[in-house]
C-alpha cells in the first residue's frame, strides 16, 4: 500500500500564541481525495477550504441532538430531568436557575457577549456563529486535533517550550509531534510590546517554513503559539502570525492561543477580529485567566462558521452549564472591573520584575505581556523545593527547553507578591550558602 505524505499540524503555546498542524498524512489511493491541494482547484473547490481540511470521516458525522434542539418551552418530558430540582439546603443562590433542566446547548446570548467583547470598529462584525465554547480552551484543543488529525497518520507541529496539553491532546489521539524550538531575542531586537529591555521568546518562521511539507497534495493545519506565551510570558510578532496564513507553501489552520490576552494592555491585541478575514485562522481564548473565572472552566474558539459548526457537532452535549453560564454573562457585563483589576495586576508585575533585577541570585528576568514573570536564577530546583517547603509555591520550568534552571511566578495580591519576593531571597541565600 502506497503512503501519501504526511500532513503537520503545527502549535505554539498558551496565551497569544501561533502553532502549526500539518496534517493529512495519507494512507493509500482510498484517502488520496481527501488530500488535495488549492493550486489547480476552482474559485468554488478554493471556497471549500475548511472544510477541505477536516478528517472525512467527520464531515460525514450525524451529531447527537439534544432533547432541547427540538423544543425548549412547555411542559418538558422529553429529556428524563427531575423537575422537582436539586435536594440543595440553602437552594436561595439558586432559585430560578432552572438546575432540573440541562441547558440551552446553543448558548446565543453567551457568545454574542464573547463576540462582542474581541469586536473591533474596524473589522467586520464577530457575531455568535464565530464563536465556540469549551470546558476550557483544553476541549478546544482536543477537538482541533480530532477534527483535523488522523492517527498515526498526521502530525501537530509544536514550538517549544510552550503549553504542555498540545503534546498530551496529541499523544492521546496517537498524533505525531514535529517540534521548531522558539529562538531567544535579545532586547534591542525585540518587536514585543514587553518591557524593551528585557529579552523574549519568538518563533523562527524561516524553520518553521522549512518543515511544510514540500508536494501539492499535503493540507495543513497550523497552531500558532501564545501571545503571550506560556511559560515564556511574552507576546509573538502578529507579523510572524499573518505570514503563516499567507506562506503560498501552507494551506492548513493556524491556531492562536491567547489565553493570557487580557495582560497585554491593549484591547487590539487580540487577532480574533481577523477570523472574519482569514477563514483557516482559529483563536482560542479563556475566561480563566483576565477574568479569574478558572473554576467555571469556560474556553472560547473564534473562527470560520463552518468551522464552529464543526467543532459544535463533534463536542459532547450541553458540554456549558448553566452556572458556569450565568457566571460568565455577569462577567462579561462588568468589563471595567476586568479591566481595573488588569491594572493592578500589571503595576504589581513591574515592581516584582525590578525587585527580581536587583535580586544578586537572579541570572536575567524575561520580558512579559501576561500575569507572571519568567526569570533565571542559579539552583532553580533546590530554590522551587525549599520555597514550596515553606509555603510559597511558584512553578520550576528549568526541565523545559531553552528554560535552564528557570522558575515562573503568577503575579498575586500584593501581599503574595512580597512574601514571594522576601522568601525567594531568604532560600536563595540559604542554598547558595550551602
Amino acid at each position: 500500500m502506497t503512503k501519501l505524505p504526511v500532513e503537520l499540524f503545527a502549535t505554539f503555546g498558551v496565551g497569544l500564541g501561533v502553532g502549526l498542524l500539518l496534517h493529512k498524512y495519507a494512507l493509500a489511493a482510498s484517502s488520496k481525495d481527501a488530500i488535495t491541494s488549492t493550486k489547480g482547484l476552482s474559485i468554488e473547490d478554493q471556497q471549500d477550504e475548511v472544510r477541505r481540511l477536516v478528517r472525512p470521516n467527520i464531515l460525514k458525522l450525524t451529531p447527537y441532538r439534544c432533547a432541547r434542539d427540538d423544543y425548549s418551552e412547555g411542559t418538558l418530558l422529553d429529556a428524563n430531568e427531575n423537575s422537582l430540582g436539586p435536594p440543595l439546603h440553602d437552594d436561595h443562590l439558586l432559585r430560578d436557575e432552572g438546575l432540573e433542566r440541562y441547558p440551552c446547548p446553543y448558548q446565543i446570548d453567551l457568545k454574542t457577549a464573547v463576540a462582542n467583547l474581541r469586536q473591533r470598529d474596524s473589522s467586520p462584525p464577530l457575531e455568535d456563529k464565530h464563536v465556540f465554547l469549551g470546558v476550557g480552551s483544553d476541549e478546544v484543543i482536543d477537538l482541533m486535533i480530532r477534527i483535523a488529525c488522523i492517527p498515526r497518520v498526521d502530525s501537530i507541529l509544536i514550538t517549544p517550550p510552550t503549553y504542555g496539553m498540545y503534546r498530551v491532546c496529541a499523544d492521546i489521539h496517537d498524533v505525531n509531534i514535529i517540534e521548531s524550538p522558539l529562538v531567544i531575542v535579545p532586547p534591542s531586537s525585540s518587536t514585543s510590546s514587553s518591557e524593551n529591555s528585557l529579552a523574549s521568546f519568538h518563533i523562527n518562521p524561516a524553520h518553521v517554513r522549512r518543515l511544510f511539507p514540500h508536494t501539492s497534495r499535503v493540507q495543513s493545519v497550523s497552531w500558532a503559539k501564545c501571545i503571550p506565551g506560556n511559560p515564556t510570558a511574552n507576546s509573538l510578532r502578529v507579523a510572524d502570525v499573518e505570514t503563516l496564513l499567507s506562506s503560498p507553501d501552507y494551506n492548513g489552520f493556524v491556531v492562536v492561543d491567547e489565553a493570557y490576552i487580557d495582560f497585554t494592555g491593549s484591547s487590539e491585541s487580540s487577532l480574533a477580529p481577523l477570523v472574519t478575514k482569514y477563514r483557516r485562522l482559529v483563536v482560542t481564548q479563556t475566561l480563566s485567566k483576565g477574568f479569574g473565572l478558572a473554576g467555571i472552566r469556560l474556553g472560547i474558539a473564534f473562527g470560520d462558521p463552518e468551522l464552529i459548526q464543526i467543532l459544535s457537532n463533534v463536542k459532547a452535549p450541553y458540554n456549558i452549564n448553566k452556572l458556569s453560564s450565568k457566571v460568565a454573562l455577569d462577567a462579561l457585563a462588568n468589563v471595567d472591573r476586568l479591566h481595573a483589576n488588569v491594572r493592578v495586576i500589571l503595576d504589581e508585575k513591574q515592581k516584582v520584575i525590578d525587585a527580581l533585577q536587583a535580586s544578586p541570585y537572579v541570572k536575567a528576568v524575561y520580558a512579559s505581556d501576561s500575569n507572571f514573570v519568567l526569570f533565571e536564577c542559579a539552583n532553580a530546583y533546590q530554590v522551587y523545593r525549599k520555597m514550596a517547603e515553606n509555603g510559597v509555591v511558584i512553578r520550576y520550568r528549568g526541565n523545559q527547553h531553552l528554560l535552564n534552571d528557570c522558575l515562573r511566578a503568577t503575579i498575586g495580591s500584593p501581599e503574595e507578591n512580597h512574601r514571594m519576593l522576601t522568601m525567594f531571597a531568604s532560600v536563595s541565600a540559604e542554598v547558595q550558602q550551602a
